[in-house]
């Protein structure tokens, strides 16, 4: 037997079986401790590989390594007190982070996106978001207006949801502010939640922008996906082949594919035609306990989700622990190992017809011999 062969072989199989493990290895899982922390949005940053989570009860934002260390990456004592930080997204183009504010009954009205340099962690801009001058909230009765989440396109235009009003601001790199969409699709369907339910008022949630030119919304309270238009802020719904429940946070792959999670399960959604209609291929189910309400595409184009205990942050409670979870998809990662086996198929294919090869020649050899 050839010693190059050999070698050959050897590190065929070697490779198979080493991919075969890497894929049915256990979900990287980073548990973090920060005492009441609640955070409920979370950002990836890309250039400092590092997670960033937003607190629902510190003027602070955190960072999170892969290995569960938390450190404090921005402090800003001169925002409001008892400001809760809702979404999050990393601008990469500018490197800045961007934030939203937002603070809860008793407290004053407050809703705000704040940027911060990433590099010098300096405050950039605070710049307030303003109410809906036609619809006033004490002549029409519903509640007061929640900047929930933001995304970012290349030129430094920031576009956040107000999950109350239903409606998105845009705030361009300077930190000007006003409403850029109040498209009529936003409040074309009623809301499957009863009226007694927690979040039954949570409209406009996720937001994730396309480079293509347009931004993917979810609305919570009735489970529609909508196409929006970077340019003029209007609105179209995506058709789906089934309605989402409760979606809050969403991101997107860089294979088009969508992720959009709610506190029971990460959805995975994909389109043939730039998001006029949409798939759920896959849905994986997620811990309740947790109150996932964060998703990003971390290192790799892996999911992570964020289990945030936000729920217990409402009600009171203390508490230290919190997790990033990664999270795949069943039918992805099957078809993964199918070529897994493929792979080792080959492998062993090649090895059997080297060993019948092998044995032809001894034998021709033995026959010249005698």
């Amino acid at each position: 037997m050839s010693p190059i062969k050999t070698s050959f072989i050897s590190l065929l199989i070697i490779v198979s079986m080493g991919v075969a493990v890497a894929v049915a290895g256990k979900t990287h899982v980073i548990d973090f401790q920060w005492p009441n922390l609640y955070p409920e949005g979370m950002a990836w940053d890309l250039l400092a590989q590092h997670f960033i989570v937003g607190s629902l009860n510190h003027r602070t934002i955190h960072s999170v390594s892969d290995a569960g260390v938390v450190e404090t990456l921005i402090s800003d004592p001169a925002l409001p007190e008892n400001v809760t930080v809702l979404g999050l997204t990393v601008d990469f183009t500018k490197n800045r982070l961007l934030a939203c504010l937002h603070s809860v009954s008793p407290l004053p009205p407050f809703n705000a996106l704040v940027a911060y340099d990433l590099r010098t962690r300096r405050r950039l801009f605070l710049s307030l978001l303003p109410s809906d001058p036609d619809f006033p909230i004490a002549s029409i009765g519903r509640g007061r207006d929640v900047a929930n989440d933001v995304a970012v396109d290349f030129k430094g235009n920031a576009y956040v949801t107000n999950s109350v009003g239903n409606f998105i601001w845009k705030v361009n790199e300077e930190g000007e502010a006003w409403i850029f969409s109040r498209s009529p699709a936003f409040s074309r369907y009623p809301s499957v939640m009863g009226k007694n339910e927690p979040f039954n008022d949570c409209g406009l949630n996720g937001i994730a922008y396309v480079s293509k030119g347009y931004l993917l919304v979810v609305q919570s309270n009735t489970g529609k996906m909508f196409k929006v238009d970077e340019e003029n802020g209007k609105a179209r719904t995506v058709l789906l082949n089934q309605d989402l429940v409760m979606p809050d946070g969403i991101a997107i792959r860089r294979d088009g594919v969508v992720l959009v999670v709610s506190t029971q399960k990460l959805w995975f959604l994909k389109s043939d035609d730039s998001w006029g209609e949409g798939v759920v291929y896959d849905k994986t189910a997620l811990e309740e306990e947790g109150f996932a309400t964060s998703v990003v595409v971390g290192e790799e184009g892996r999911a992570y989700v964020l289990y945030g205990h936000v729920m217990e942050g409402i009600n009171g409670k203390e508490r230290e622990g919190f997790k990033i979870v990664e999270v795949r998809s069943e039918k992805e990662s099957g078809e993964e190992h199918v070529w897994i086996y493929v792979l080792l198929g080959l492998g062993l294919a090649y090895f059997l017809i080297w060993r019948f090869q092998m044995k032809q020649l001894v034998n021709n050899m033995d026959k010249k011999i005698n």
